[in-house]
């Protein structure tokens, strides 16, 4: 089997895992599991997921560089994307099941309800994510590209610290304590490597300006000569 069509495989078997949890809340509302409070049942669940999901699109690039998985990078976007999805579901169960798009109770739980803003801010952050996710916008965006998929780690600072304010309020910070350490993993780990980075580029321009200063002795010495 050829590396494109194992390729190709491997994405259909991510896909397919991916839907798993979407397809387990229409199952379970089906059989009448989804408890007492179907709406919180489902908003937690698609935030929860959106969440997972964001983190291991960002665990990608770290993961990449350690282990050597080059074909990591092929499924980032469908991870991404589907970090998008679990959202935008998030977000509709909230305006629709939850406020019936009662646009004046949802702009005052944005006001008044900090876990809610930043939840909001974070989905709104993720929309031109998704939006410029393909290759045409790829092209089009050139060096931008990269520097606007960068708010991704900002939308993560975002949803957990929503998800944190959440959980605050029920007195239950176990999750949100995992998803906080995960983050700071991320985070540091793009920290370290833009240090790295810098610092292997300043020691390149070191050695190069002492080459240079080499260079320019030596024609100095053979003008003396």
């Amino acid at each position: 089997m050829s590396t494109g069509t194992s390729l190709r495989w491997i994405k259909a078997g991510v896909f397919a895992v991916s839907l798993v949890p979407f397809v387990r809340l229409f199952v379970l509302g089906y059989r009448g599991g989804l408890g007492a409070n179907p709406v919180e049942f489902v908003t937690h669940s698609t935030g929860w997921w959106a969440l997972t999901f964001l983190c291991i699109t960002l665990a990608v690039t770290p993961l990449r560089r350690l282990a050597g998985w080059q074909a990591l990078l092929r499924l980032r976007r469908m991870l991404g994307l589907f970090a998008f999805f679990y959202a935008a579901v998030h977000f509709v169960t909230y305006v629709w099941f939850d406020q019936w798009f009662a646009l004046d109770d949802i702009l005052a739980d944005v006001w008044k309800r900090p876990f809610i803003t930043v939840g909001f801010a974070a989905f709104l952050l993720l929309v031109p994510l998704a939006v410029t996710s393909t290759n045409r916008m790829m092209r089009r965006l050139g060096r931008r590209w990269s520097q606007l998929h960068r708010l991704a780690y900002l939308v993560l600072v975002l949803g957990v610290l929503h998800f944190w304010w959440l959980k605050q309020g029920k007195n239950d910070l176990a999750e949100p304590l995992v998803f906080a350490a995960v983050a700071a993993v991320l985070l540091g780990s793009r920290l370290l490597l833009r240090w790295r980075q810098r610092r292997a580029a300043a020691g390149g321009q070191s050695r190069s300006r002492r080459s240079g200063r080499s260079s320019s002795e030596i024609v100095s010495r053979s003008r003396i000569v």
